[in-house]
């Protein structure tokens, strides 16, 4: 059987890997230093092991541990890897970064969920309200073999659809793409402006609108906008006065060369700021 370890079972990644494979077809064993961690985990029956005991035979890890220490946490913890163990980061900053333990014996893999889409399917409130996705809404997530034998992915891909259960689609791609999606395109550029809109509705509130009024037109522009921009309305497009606004406004809000925050020393050191141990 599979041995499979959780380092950081009990944070927030973490806690959710562990309720996704109770239940699973392998032997799952978690590691958790923090009490409060411990405590959160009591509920769901789980007793923790300290990671010198379970390490040493565990085929598979987890890594449910924050981009910031994961270098350091798993550099203390090298010499007890087990020989040909796959590693799975759950984010790409640490192995793009170079992060994890030289050891060529030892497989990388990394797992990183989509989130459900805006555009889905559920009917069920609870999974309209899973945002995040793990519990009751479906997402897709991608994966990428950094390093290792290629049979090793497809029982690393199994293991992280039932991690980010329920699962739609298991993208394979590079760690070096999954640089470019996150946190290039998904932080970088998305959540920056996306924190924009949000701060231009507070703007709009301060100005006189009232704050039901703006939130219920915004957020209704923002569902038919995306609809258009990402082809869900096939044959509509955004009419030529909101084209010329947009050409105009884009030379007002953003820098001329704003793409170049896709060039890799951009994202270098986009991640050695996510990376970087905190003082």
């Amino acid at each position: 059987m599979t041995n499979i370890v959780i380092l950081g079972a009990g944070g927030k990644m973490g806690y959710r890997c562990t309720s996704n494979l109770l239940g699973s077809p392998w032997q799952v064993s978690h590691v958790e230093p923090s009490a409060a961690g411990r405590e959160r985990l009591a509920p769901l029956g789980v007793q923790c092991r300290d990671a010198e005991e379970v390490l040493p035979r565990g085929d598979v890890v987890i890594l449910a541990i924050p981009d910031n220490v994961i270098g350091k946490a798993t550099h203390a913890l090298a010499h007890l890897f087990k020989p040909g163990a796959i590693l799975i980061a759950l984010d790409a900053a640490a192995p793009f970064a170079g992060e994890l333990p030289d050891r060529e014996d030892l497989s990388v893999f990394v797992a990183h969920p989509c989130h459900p889409s805006i555009f889905n399917d559920e009917n069920d409130p609870e999974a309209r309200r899973d945002y995040f996705g793990g519990l009751k809404a479906k997402q897709s997530i991608v994966c990428a073999l950094m390093r290792g034998p290629e049979e090793h992915y497809a029982l690393a891909a199994d293991i992280a659809s039932r991690m980010y259960a329920p699962v739609i689609e298991a993208h394979r791609a590079t760690v070096d793409q999954m640089a470019i999606l996150e946190p290039v395109l998904s932080e970088t550029i998305c959540a920056t402006c996306l924190t924009v809109i949000r701060e231009a509705t507070d703007e709009a509130v301060r100005r006189g609108v009232p704050k039901k009024v703006a939130h219920d037109f915004i957020l209704g522009h923002l569902n038919v906008e995306l609809a258009i921009l990402f082809d869900q309305l096939p044959g509509v497009r955004m009419s030529d006065a909101a084209n010329r606004a947009v050409e105009r406004a884009k030379q007002q809000i953003f820098a001329p060369d704003w793409k170049k925050v896709f060039e890799r020393e951009a994202i270098e050191e986009s991640i050695r700021m996510i990376t970087q141990v905190e003082a």
